[in-house]
């Protein structure tokens, strides 16, 4: 006990270590005991002395050391002297600290190599002389291959166990881990072969039948609905072959009463007149009421009752055209019909489809009785209830002029006009017309632009953004999702942008009709398709891109040039459905190029655009060619009008010299001849100005031409940097615009939306099933090689293959995630402007994965895992790689809205390298060590290390202290780094959410 360390000495030598680092171990510094001036042998490696008999050893004592100096001896077995210092510490578990013996033939103390002090012969090897970390004092550890219960035992590990370096007891391996004799680590790659020939079969199966579920599901509600529609035709032949029936049977009816007065007018002229008293006495029914033969008595008694049941039934008939009496193939008898469920109880998918094909044939077959009839008016006896009106929208607009900001160029001119209810206008005009501009125009998507004159809704100045939940826009790029098939873009389109208020089955019906009227029921189940997947035609794609605006029952439809690229039969099927809707009240207005001339005659209202966003006619079209006419422009023999006027207006065709008119001047021209201001520059710029006009023209010209020239370079590139600015300083201020909602129609909430937004990606994701296998197979693959390549070595506690860890779960988990966002882009951007909610667009894609956030570290794992072998559990590395996927994911999808998709994965690749390279600097202070403090792999890196760490005890604590320091790491730390990560991952969403809903292009 006299010999044993002080607190105070402990902390001493302690002290010491870390003062002096592990490359100086050999000796402490100078102390009250060992000195210059007071040396015994007591301070030599390996010995240790006592305090003097009378002293009392107070061991809790950290402060004082006591004075040690005599009955010097070596230390004991299980413990360790060192160098400088005349006390004896007990070895740490884990450690092996036999005695010391001599070596002759080197002169060395094994096995702790120190050497005996010269000139002693009575001086002996003591006991161990140092503990440190194993760098410095690895004799003193138990040997891997062995475990040491005690400081002075050391024991083989024995078969079918291994012992690591530092271990008190021996581990068993796993069942098919192969562990020799004295074995340090067990083999477990065998389970990494195992999971990864099961995950690969895994893989492979859902590459090659990724499509089957959905197929399959698919399949079964295809046959479902062709039952469905099946059931409904069958029941409307049976109704039409009932009336039929019914129709006939009247007619027999009439044609017998008929035969039957004549013959009794007969026999009125033959009687005698007490005969016919007789007759009138007679009881109807009777023998007496009927000619002589009974036969003939007793079929007329019963055509009697027959007559009345069949005058019965004209009556119900004429009444009620689509009566059932008689027949219902699904119900039975008419009191079993009456008791039918009706659209708003519906609640299986039968039902549902069974009342919605049943609707449509109604219609069909009274749209072929009544041609004359609206189409709502159709339904409305169909449907035999009151049909939901739809609010109507009439556009007017007076003087609309459109100016490029930065570089007032008009883009249109002078615009007047409306567009109203229930017609199909057309927009027609040569190219760069202003034709699209004028669109967005009305539609509100303009952007960039310095907007004149006055547009009135409904005859009142207000926003048409308070009306956009009833206004559809179709652009004239197909953006449709191709992953989707043809109905499923449709009831999407319609679940989020008809009333909540709306019933099912009312929903399915409007889709079925628009899928009817579009002509798509034979690719209904297609997937639209992709660059890479082929799918559907071009022109049964462009109907859907019709048809996603129409299931949401616009009252206004803007279409921007919805037939380019059909052919005449696709356009006039669209066309057809177009006029449909105009019957239902829809104001509709759409660009085109060069139709048919049986297209052109089915429109109502032309607006006629000429170079510069100038009006050269706008009204009906039945008025256009007497309106020319009256200019002296006549439509030759076998020429389509709108193609003539759009070859004057071009430039192409000359105006004959006898009409006098210069296709320059037809905008001015329309402007008289409505009375309209004209404004100085479009009078000038014609020849109907002065004669000197076409001077003071190319004067102007030559001046402008002048001014540009005579500005310098820097203040060109300044006017572009201000125009660059204005321009995305109106995109933002236009994303942010917010409106009155005008529209009175309540669209479903954000967690109405987030559901089905939530079934769309889940769909989609199943159907990319084949790249995410790719995926998973690139992180088994990089699990494998990290897991092999960078074994965790006990001196870092796997502080470098942690590191290639991170950046390759980073890189792969972000290029991943990219497609989160980047090839929606154009979707998005379309529904939002629609009224979709953004905030359930973004946590419906985050939601879906999640999945990969939650698989993908075990994907890694297990190869990482089990071919590398860390101190640390599975259940440690899983906490920290979700951690930073989540993270990591986050970041991704900033980079995937905020950049292009080239520049987003070079972020997402050099990104966590640079950051791994920041984080390893291991700066004190500085710059570099704040910018650590911001790296998302330096809180990655700490944990992974922690976690390792924390599984070090005993003869490693000074290791585990002086690694952890080095790398300023704590080890409480650990929820901390998981916590900055989380908050890292919520954070980058948070940009990336601001990012989609600031930067947006409508």
């Amino acid at each position: 006990m006299k010999r044993l360390c002080t607190a105070a000495e402990i902390k001493f030598y302690i002290s010491s270590f870390f003062a002096r680092g592990s490359k100086s171990t050999n000796y402490l510094k100078p102390n009250k005991n060992c000195n210059l001036t007071s040396w015994v042998s007591g301070c030599e490696p390996g010995w240790a002395c006592s305090v003097e008999n009378n002293t009392k050893v107070d061991l809790k004592n950290s402060k004082d050391v006591p004075a040690r100096n005599l009955d010097c001896q070596s230390c004991c077995e299980g413990f360790f002297c060192p160098h400088g210092i005349t006390c004896m510490m007990p070895c740490p578990l884990g450690s092996y600290c036999p005695l010391a013996k001599l070596n002759k033939t080197t002169g060395v103390c094994d096995p702790y190599h120190y050497q005996l002090p010269p000139g002693e012969p009575n001086h002996t090897c003591g006991g161990a002389d140092i503990w440190a970390d194993i760098l410095s004092s690895s004799e003193v550890f138990c040997s891997a291959g062995s475990y040491c219960p005690t400081t002075t035992q050391k024991i083989p590990c024995s078969s079918g166990h291994f012992c690591r370096t530092g271990s008190t007891s021996q581990v068993g391996c796993f069942r098919l881990a192969t562990c020799d004799k004295q074995t340090e680590n067990q083999n477990i790659t065998a389970y990494g072969i195992l999971l990864f020939g099961g995950l690969t079969l895994i893989l492979l199966i859902i590459y090659n039948c990724s499509d089957q579920v959905l197929t399959t599901r698919e399949k079964r509600e295809a046959k479902s609905r062709e039952a469905a529609a099946r059931s409904a035709r069958e029941t409307a032949q049976a109704r039409e072959r009932w009336k039929s029936a019914k129709d006939v049977a009247r007619k027999h009816a009439v044609g017998l009463q008929n035969q039957l007065s004549r013959t009794f007018s007969r026999k009125k002229s033959v009687r005698q007149p007490e005969q016919l008293k007789g007759l009138g006495q007679a009881k109807p029914g009777t023998d007496a009421a009927l000619p002589p033969m009974p036969t003939s008595a007793s079929q007329l008694k019963g055509k009697k009752k027959e007559q009345s049941n069949l005058t019965k039934m004209m009556h119900e008939l004429e009444e009620d055209p689509d009566s059932h009496e008689g027949f219902n193939l699904e119900i039975g008898d008419k009191h079993m019909k009456k008791n039918m469920p009706k659209g708003k109880q519906l609640h299986t998918r039968s039902q549902i489809f069974k009342y919605a094909y049943g609707q449509i044939e109604k219609e069909k077959a009274l749209q072929e009785q009544n041609k004359n009839l609206t189409f709502s008016g159709v339904i409305s006896m169909a449907t035999d209830i009151e049909i939901r009106s739809r609010p109507t929208i009439e556009v007017a607009f007076k003087d609309l002029t459109l100016t490029l900001k930065g570089k007032n160029k008009h883009l249109l001119r002078c615009v007047t006009g409306k567009i109203m209810p229930g017609r199909v206008s057309a927009v027609m005009g040569p190219s760069g017309a202003g034709k699209t501009t004028f669109l967005s125009a009305l539609a509100g998507k303009a952007t960039g632009c310095t907007m004149s004159g006055m547009v009135l809704i409904n005859g009142k100045v207000e926003s048409i953004h308070s009306y956009k939940k009833i206004i559809g826009f179709v652009p004239q790029d197909d953006i449709v999702h191709g992953n989707l098939t043809v109905e499923e873009n449709l009831w999407f389109s319609a679940r989020c942008r008809l009333s909540a208020d709306l019933p099912k089955p009312e929903k399915v019906l409007v889709v079925e009709r628009v899928i009817e009227a579009l002509g798509l029921q034979n690719v209904r189940d297609s997937l639209v398709g992709t660059v890479e997947k082929r799918g559907i035609s071009g022109g049964q794609r462009k109907r859907v891109n019709v048809g996603l605006e129409m299931v949401m029952e616009p009252s206004l439809l803007i279409l921007d040039e919805p037939t380019s690229g059909l052919d005449s039969s696709s356009s006039l099927l669209l066309l057809r459905a177009l006029r449909r809707e105009a019957l239902e009240g829809v104001n509709i207005c759409m660009v085109l190029h060069q139709p048919s001339y049986t297209l052109y005659k089915m429109f109502d209202d032309l607006i006629l655009l000429a170079k510069g966003g100038l009006t050269a006619y706008h009204g009906p079209v039945k008025k256009v060619e007497e309106y020319f006419a009256g200019l002296g422009i006549n439509v030759p023999d076998r020429v389509n009008p709108p193609d003539h006027f759009i070859d004057i207006l071009e430039g192409i065709v000359k105006p004959s010299p006898s009409s006098g008119v210069n296709y320059k001047e037809l905008p001015l021209r329309w402007m008289l001849h409505n009375g309209y201001a004209v404004p100085p520059g479009i009078l000038n710029s014609t020849g109907l100005s002065t004669s000197s006009t076409g001077e003071n023209s190319v004067h102007e010209t030559t001046s402008a031409a002048d001014r540009s020239d005579g500005q310098s370079f820097a203040g060109d590139l300044w006017q572009d940097v201000k125009s660059n600015v204005e321009l995305k300083k109106d995109n933002i201020q236009h994303n942010f615009l917010k409106s009155m909602d005008l529209s009175n129609r309540k669209t479903p909430g954000v967690f109405q939306q987030y559901r089905y937004f939530l079934g769309r990606v889940g769909k989609q994701r199943l159907r990319e099933a084949r790249i995410q296998a790719v995926d998973f197979l690139i992180l088994l693959l990089a699990g494998i090689c990290l897991g092999t390549l960078a074994k965790v070595s006990d001196e870092t506690f796997g502080a470098l293959g942690y590191t290639y860890t991170i950046i390759a779960v980073s890189l792969l988990n972000k290029i991943a995630a990219l497609r989160s966002f980047s090839l929606d882009k154009l979707h998005y951007w379309r529904e939002s402007a629609s009224g979709m909610s953004s905030l359930a667009y973004f946590l419906a894609k985050d939601t879906i994965d999640s999945f990969n956030t939650i698989i993908k570290p075990v994907v890694y794992l297990s190869m990482f895992y089990f071919f590398n072998n860390p101190r640390s559990s599975i259940l440690d590395n899983y906490i920290v790689l979700v951690c930073l996927v989540y993270c990591v994911t986050g970041v991704a999808y900033a980079f995937a809205i905020y950049l292009d998709p080239g520049p987003a994965q070079l972020w997402s690749v050099l990104l966590p390298v640079v950051l791994t390279l920041v984080a390893n600097q291991n700066e004190e202070r500085g710059m570099f060590r704040q910018l650590e403090n911001l790296c998302y792999t330096k809180w990655a890196l700490e944990a992974f290390v922690i976690a390792n760490a924390e599984r070090y005890s005993g003869v490693w604590l000074i290791t585990r202290c002086g690694s952890l320091m080095k790398y300023n790491y704590k080890l409480n730390d650990w929820n901390s780094c998981l916590i900055c990560l989380v908050l890292a991952g919520i954070a980058s969403r948070g940009v990336a959410f601001f990012c989609l809903v600031t930067f947006q292009k409508k």
